[in-house]
């Protein structure tokens, strides 16, 4: 079976996981989203040509491994995907800086190797699957795995400092600590007041996920099925 890029020790959910002008990161100062950025933050921001790269690079990669992955979106949706990984790893950098992590080379190299020992054991029809693949098909573009291994290292020594470096060894132990990891990053993310725009949809914090913004076509009158626990989406943080 094949694994999620992200693994933790503990079963803190992460997504496993989105474009024209503008520059460098800025300090936001209105309420609105600026002309050119995809995502502004309390004091940053993504502009629309950081991302467009990042999807250009996403989509070259798929193209090459589309006949050995089976993608976890449409491809259509390579905007949103990458955009959230871009704003995981804000939140992430966040949560180090209130919890006075930090994270260096080594430590990220040695994260990167163990997320690629991972991808080993993944296969598809019983061959194994490059990393650069696995990355893809999460919608994460290869030139930011070592993006994704700081981000690793930074949970993990948040984590082990969570649970003293040992698996708590119970179903309840392990949910207290991922529920208490995920009021951390919930935190983390609120005090970025994060803004996306609606060009490429709202986010979601259960996941830290862009997600599409409601449709506005008229609705087919009829009894509204209830949204399952999974797919219900939290617009505002809960925290």
């Amino acid at each position: 079976m094949r694994k999620d890029i992200v693994v933790l020790r503990t079963p803190v959910k992460m997504v496993a996981a989105a474009l024209a002008a503008g520059a460098v990161l800025t300090a936001c100062g209105s309420g609105q989203v600026k002309l050119g950025a995809a995502t502004l933050m309390t004091n940053d921001r993504i502009s629309a040509s950081t991302l467009s790269a990042h999807v250009a690079n996403l989509n070259k990669w798929y193209e090459k491994y589309k006949g050995q992955i089976q993608l976890r979106y449409p491809v259509s949706q390579m905007p949103q995907e990458v955009l959230s990984w871009l704003i995981r790893f804000k939140v992430g950098d966040q949560m180090a800086v209130r919890n006075g992590i930090t994270v260096t080379p080594g430590q990220q190299q040695a994260e990167l190797k163990a997320i690629n020992d991972s991808a080993k054991s993944s296969t598809t029809t019983g061959a194994p699957v490059p990393l650069k693949a696995l990355a893809v098909e999460n919608g994460l573009p290869p030139d930011m795995l070592g993006d994704l291994a700081r981000y690793q290292a930074i949970q993990t020594m948040l984590v082990n400092r969570l649970d003293g470096g040992k698996d708590p060894g119970t179903p309840s132990g392990r949910q207290a600590i991922a529920n208490e990891f995920n009021g951390y990053q919930c935190r983390a993310a609120k005090s970025l007041d994060i803004r996306v725009s609606p060009q490429f949809g709202q986010l979601d914090y259960t996941q830290i996920s862009v997600v599409p913004l409601p449709s506005t076509l008229a609705a087919d009158p009829g009894p509204t099925p209830s949204p399952s626990p999974s797919s219900t989406v939290q617009l505002t943080p809960h925290c």
